[in-house]
């Protein structure tokens, strides 16, 4: 017991010293930036901005994680995918409408379509993988799901492959969002005004929709015992397909905002969001929505932010390079020091 004790102190120091030592690394590093003055003000603002609108689509896909979390307490490690399926499904149906004239003729009812497209075949694709992949998976122990969600993510991500290509895909550009908005000294894109204030909006209903209605509360009460939500009278099967079919729709609108940044879609573009998103979600405290929400914005900024202001002051080149180094930094870091997460939500035992 002392040799086993004597051990997990050594790995608890080496980990504090490792994460004290990034903390130390990045804050040396903004010193040097911030002293010899390597961001100017308008890059400040331009990084922020754009941090937002990339961490609002995070925030997006981190739901997705935290709804099935709370209601399984289990990783959906294919939610990627379901983000990923939603864009580029979509993909073809803004080329058929573009192809038609209608992106032209009628802009505002050709994104809609093209965004009802995506949410659609997202919220499909998660539906499935509830009853194929996990419900009968539903008693077993924790690793056997979390085997098959990587096994399922795989299959996606080949499946789309297989049916869409594996070269990379430009969207039609949409006209209605070309310009620039002024807030007084704030300046930012018509797109990254759109993809800030959808997420927010679609965050909002999502918060109503869990704390206002009938299904909501039935969710809560499935997530805190399973067992007695069913004695009260829920049907816990179809929470669960609703809990899925929810982190669907807001993985397939993540997918079109998505779009409208990076302007591409690639069968394997739901990796590195879908990890991002996941960190998003730990960062906040897994399986907290309102913490989803709050990492994934958070992580948006400092991976932005953080490779100009961490590494430019050490004379890095190309340090925007090394954004993905910065993005599960942070992971190990909130593992460190909070593995709880901001908000960090108890787990039931």
């Amino acid at each position: 017991m002392r040799r086993r004790r004597i051990r997990f102190n050594l790995v608890n120091l080496f980990l504090w010293l490792l994460g004290g030592g990034l903390l130390a690394f990045a804050g040396w590093g903004s010193i040097l930036t911030l002293v010899e003055g390597r961001i100017q003000p308008n890059q400040w603002q331009n990084l922020i901005i754009a941090g937002i609108a990339l961490g609002s689509v995070y925030a997006l896909i981190a739901l997705g994680y935290t709804l099935v979390y709370g209601i399984l307490f289990m990783i959906n490690f294919a939610h990627g995918e379901v983000f990923m399926w939603g864009a580029f499904t979509a993909f073809f149906a803004a080329t058929a409408l573009n192809d038609a004239g209608l992106m032209v003729s009628n802009p505002v009812l050709a994104f809609f379509l093209v965004l009802a497209t995506s949410m659609l075949v997202s919220m499909l694709v998660a539906i499935m993988l509830e009853r194929i992949a996990y419900r009968p998976l539903r008693g077993a122990p924790r690793l056997v799901p979390l085997i098959t969600a990587i096994g399922a993510s795989l299959f996606l991500q080949y499946t789309a492959r297989g049916f869409y290509g594996s070269g990379v895909r430009a969207y039609p550009d949409y006209t209605l969002f070309d310009g620039t908005i002024t807030l007084g000294i704030l300046s930012l894109s018509v797109k990254q005004a759109v993809v800030i204030l959808s997420a927010i909006g679609l965050m909002l209903a999502l918060y109503v929709f869990i704390n206002r209605t009938r299904t909501g509360r039935a969710m809560r009460a499935v997530s805190e015992d399973k067992d007695v939500a069913a004695m009260m009278g829920i049907n816990v099967d179809r929470i669960i397909v609703t809990t899925f079919a929810i982190g669907g729709l807001l993985a397939g609108a993540a997918g079109i905002l998505y779009t409208l940044i990076f302007n591409q879609v690639l069968f394997f573009m739901g990796f590195l969001p879908g990890i991002k998103a996941f960190t998003a979600a730990v960062l906040g405290g897994i399986g907290n929505v309102i913490g989803a929400a709050l990492g994934g914005l958070i992580l948006g900024i400092v991976e932005q932010l953080g490779p100009n202001l961490f590494l430019s002051g050490y004379g890095i080149p190309s340090p925007n390079q090394l954004k993905d180094v910065i993005a599960f930094s942070v992971l190990v870091l909130v593992l460190i020091f909070r593995p709880s997460g901001l908000l960090g939500r108890k787990e039931n035992s």
